[in-house]
């Protein structure tokens, strides 16, 4: 699995009842694929996974294969703070749909490096498929130390891959630099996607994509071509939506844009709250500023 290019993590839209809207997630993945994108990732933060339950997903795996049509690979998110249970859902989950796993660090036990490393062990064991690691310190509360992850690499082949929220590009550096030549880093925050190119990354999963795929595509192929002043003109005229998307917490800010594009509703579950209206009135004057004509 090459994880190069634009991924998008995925929403669950909602209805204002609190349902999942089901027949929004054809549309949103339409937006998607059509923009470009190169693979999708069900599951993970944007998702609001932890709102979720089983059936839940069951239908939106279901729908969202329906919907894709084998155009993009899929990942699926399994992880959390239970090594055996996340072993379990690995286990216990069709995974034929999927090409790859994405696994947050354990949170809230804060276990120390040793703990991380031999939790990512007992999930390598136990994956038939390859696995990016997710690291997200100001989420989880405790940071995967480049070394650990470099261990993992050395040591179990289906761990490939990392995906990096941490804001660290010291640390992401050390990754590509030291880590095997088949390992792959990951921006996993919009704001440094050119950055994490530039560095030596190999594309991004993003929270913008599943609004605006266009524009990031366009970065990457600026890059590829080596326009770097183009790539850095685009970066610049997104970075004020993609600051305004996390004010008030991920997924409350994409779902806000999504519904002024008319993709879903902005609506999230509790404890979440919607954007407010002022986030809203704001996204709305920046998207007049021409990011359209950008998609």
């Amino acid at each position: 699995m090459n994880f190069k290019g634009l991924g998008v993590a995925l929403v669950t839209p909602f209805l204002r009842n609190g349902e999942i809207d089901y027949n929004s997630l054809p549309k949103i993945i339409e937006n998607i694929i059509s923009g470009g994108a190169n693979y999708l990732v069900l599951f993970g933060t944007t998702a609001e996974v932890v709102c979720l339950d089983d059936n839940e997903k069951k239908e939106i795996i279901k729908i969202v294969v329906e919907s894709n049509k084998s155009r993009v690979p899929l990942i699926i998110g399994i992880g959390g703070n239970n090594t055996y249970k996340v072993i379990s859902e690995i286990n216990f989950t069709d995974l034929s749909p999927f090409q790859g796993i994405l696994s947050v660090s354990p949170y809230y036990n804060k276990p120390s490096q040793e703990g991380i490393y031999y939790h990512y062990a007992k999930i390598a064991e136990n994956s038939i498929l390859p696995i990016i690691v997710y690291n997200v310190p100001h989420r989880t509360g405790i940071n995967i130390q480049s070394d650990t992850f470099i261990r993992l690499t050395k040591n179990y082949e289906n761990i490939i891959a990392i995906k990096d929220a941490t804001g660290d590009l010291f640390e992401a550096q050390k990754i590509i630099k030291e880590a095997p030549k088949n390992i792959q880093v990951i921006s996993g925050d919009d704001a440094l996607t050119l950055p994490m190119l530039l560095a030596g990354a190999v594309g991004t999963i993003s929270v913008l994509g599943n609004a605006l795929p266009g524009p990031l595509i366009k970065i990457f192929k600026y890059v590829e071509k080596g326009n770097l002043s183009m790539a850095y003109q685009l970066h610049y005229k997104l970075i004020d939506i993609i600051q305004k998307l996390s004010e008030e917490g991920n997924p409350v800010g994409i779902k806000g844009l999504m519904g002024i594009m008319g993709l879903c509703s902005n609506q999230v579950r509790l404890p979440l709250v919607n954007a407010s209206s002022d986030l809203i009135n704001q996204m709305k004057k920046i998207l007049e500023n021409d990011i359209f004509s950008l998609k």
